[in-house]
């Protein structure tokens, strides 16, 4: 029989350290030969990402032991750190130098590529024998120049960093970002993913293709109006694609030559494609067989198999949110995302559809501490409103009679990023202790179309917070939601919101901000160059908009910060510095409102650390207990200033 106890203070065997542990972290996947390979990061080892590989008996082992740590900077978000040959060499790029190396299992890693300051590869893919890599390279005084480039690799192991040969070839360039290279099949064409500032990659890019060898050859073959993206060859002459000329991200065939308009395989409401934070990225993949194996989004993911008719057909994945397509080989398919409960990975037979778990994919807790998400959708001033909603659930409690549940409202980064309605293990951390949990997809969101991502534009700190305060308001008024006990959490983009929401708004009676903006000039001034015109579309060009970043910001209004508030930063982090986080510590401390600054040495922009983790956790928990005023068992309370 469940105890009647309040809500927030419900005991819980799911503690921080299990929620870290939970937290999978995958970095990519691929078939060699009868094994598996996939990139992991190890909160245990400071969040270094290793390559484990799992033989055809079941046995695992690291391939790329410690202190090798496989972290691309590219973009500063990397991604595409590692890749590995048909006969299972390893090529991966080394965090600590940004140099690319290979190695044999059981081998010395060996350098590839020269040692230079300042440079970095990326999105690493080897496709037909030749290894590509997007390379960075940093200049004194102006952006970093980048190109798509061949790496040797020579099969003795020895590169020819030395002397007059170069073993790096420049394929392609001409573009401030370039991404997703894709050889043909006959070895004689590269296409790529391309756009220059002050676009991101989902407001318009190009795909360009180019004879090997011949960089001054490229032309583009789409129109530089849309978000065009990762480019896959099905002959020597004809692409895949994705595009949007409809408002939604789908699959589009293409004459490489530029003979025929495109044509949209699957037409679907729904998007395939997606933010392209990170190099490697992959929504969808070719089948030999002529098929399509693709990843659809309308709020949460759906993996579809398409045929040559064009028909979509569902298939019954465990995972419906980060779900992203890895390797497809031998009528299997290798694919990532995050199931209730658990992240992980499973194969997929693309001939009867049946699944298995490779790593992770359950929780090792009993399915009834997993709560079911409820889709939201509330009407805002801007349009409607999409949220999921967790509800506190634990098999061994239930709330006091009469009494409605604190609910802690999340804002997700980007913030042209999307969630999916599966509760992960810190959702599940809060809500079996009683604290509900509303993830919102505010407008500018991806997994919407076009209309809804487009909703932010110019309107940051405006629609965004508009939007996170009408989904919370919607949860109280529906009497699911005790409305003064409502608290805002998000990091990076997302603690913009938050903060923006707390000076704006009379929603919210907490705030966490994980490494939040408050100051959009000084983001403008002091951040990387893949978001250095990132906000020419939020808010506007400087400095023809400066007043309007002025009045946007949340530093602007300090006067307005009236509620406890817990900061939580990392001090390496290069996207949001320390000093936008102290720089609003200091405000609080001027307008005496209570607060708690946490500063993790070691930590970037995300936090990866087993420790960090676990301290952030229990830091976020005991601040909703100190500020709504209820228990929190097993975990040592917080002293707010």
């Amino acid at each position: 029989m469940p105890e009647q106890l309040p809500y927030g203070s419900w005991p819980s065997p799911l503690t921080a350290a299990w929620a870290s542990a939970s937290a999978l972290r995958l970095d990519g996947a691929a078939f060699v030969g009868d094994e598996i390979w996939w990139g992991e990061s190890l909160p245990d080892e400071a969040g270094r990402v290793a390559v484990v590989r799992r033989r055809a008996d079941g046995s695992s082992e690291v391939v790329l032991p410690a202190p090798a740590n496989a972290r691309s900077r590219v973009h500063e978000y990397g991604g595409g750190a590692w890749t590995v040959s048909d006969d299972g060499i390893l090529f991966f790029v080394d965090k600590s130098d940004q140099r690319v190396r290979r190695l044999r299992p059981g081998g010395e890693a060996e350098a590839l590529t020269p040692d230079e300051a300042g440079t970095h590869f990326g999105g690493l893919r080897w496709q037909r024998g030749t290894l590509l890599a997007v390379r960075e390279r940093e200049r004194d005084g102006a952006s970093p120049e980048r190109h798509i480039v061949a790496i040797a690799t020579r099969s003795d192991g020895a590169a020819d960093t030395a002397g007059d040969a170069s073993p790096v070839t420049v394929l392609a360039g001409g573009s401030d970002f370039l991404a997703q290279p894709a050889l043909s099949p006959d070895g004689a064409q590269l296409a790529w993913v391309a756009w220059d500032h002050p676009d991101m990659p989902w407001d318009r890019t190009r795909v360009r293709v180019a004879r090997m060898g011949d960089p001054a050859s490229a032309r583009d073959i789409t129109d530089g109006a849309t978000a065009a993206l990762q480019p896959e060859w099905v002959s020597d002459d004809e692409l895949l694609l994705l595009d949007e000329p409809t408002g939604r991200w789908n699959v589009y065939r293409l004459d490489a030559n530029g003979h025929d308009a495109a044509d949209a395989v699957s037409p679907a409401d729904a998007d395939t494609g997606g933010g392209l934070w990170v190099l490697g990225t992959r929504w969808y993949a070719p089948l030999a067989d002529g098929r399509i194996l693709a990843v659809r989004t309308h709020g949460s993911d759906e993996l579809v198999l398409i045929d040559s008719s064009g028909r979509a057909v569902p298939l019954p994945f465990p995972a419906t949110a980060r779900v992203q397509i890895e390797d497809v080989a031998n009528g299997r398919a290798l694919v990532s995302g995050s199931a209730p409960g658990a992240a992980g990975l499973w194969t997929v037979d693309l001939a009867d559809g049946s699944v298995s778990a490779v790593r992770g994919g359950a929780p090792d807790i009993d399915d009834a501490w997993i709560p079911h998400a409820r889709q939201l959708t509330v009407d805002g001033p801007h349009g409607p409103v999409h949220a999921f909603a967790y509800p506190p659930t634990n098999p061994d409690a239930v709330g006091d009679a009469g009494e409605l549940p604190p609910y802690l409202v999340w804002v997700h980064g980007g913030p042209t990023a999307h969630v999916g309605g599966t509760a992960d293990s810190k959702v599940a951390y809060f809500t079996s202790r009683g604290i509900g949990v509303l993830d919102v997809n505010y407008g500018g969101s991806t997994g919407y179309g076009r209309s809804y991502r487009d909703r932010l534009k110019g309107q940051w700190g405006v629609v965004d917070v508009d939007d996170v305060a009408a989904a919370a308001r919607g949860l109280s008024d529906e009497g699911l939601a005790d409305g003064a006990r409502l608290a805002i959490e998000g990091g990076s983009a997302g603690g913009w919101t938050v903060l923006a929401a707390l000076v704006s708004t009379d929603v919210f009676g907490a705030g966490v901000s994980r490494y939040g903006v408050g100051d959009a000039r000084a983001l403008a001034a002091e951040t990387h160059d893949f978001e250095a015109r990132y906000l020419d579309g939020l808010i506007g060009p400087l400095p023809e908009a400066e007043d309007v970043y002025i009045e946007r910001s949340p530093l602007s209004r300090p006067e307005r910060f009236r509620v406890p508030l817990l900061l939580l930063q990392g001090d390496e982090d290069a996207v949001v510095p320390p000093a936008q986080a102290e720089a609003i510590r200091d405000a609080l401390v001027a307008q005496g409102v209570p607060h708690a600054y946490v500063l993790y040495a070691g930590e970037g922009h995300g936090f990866r650390r087993t420790e960090t983790v676990v301290h952030a956790l229990e830091s976020e928990l005991a601040f909703l207990g100190r500020v709504f005023g209820f228990a929190t068992p097993g975990v040592a309370a917080i002293e707010l200033d």
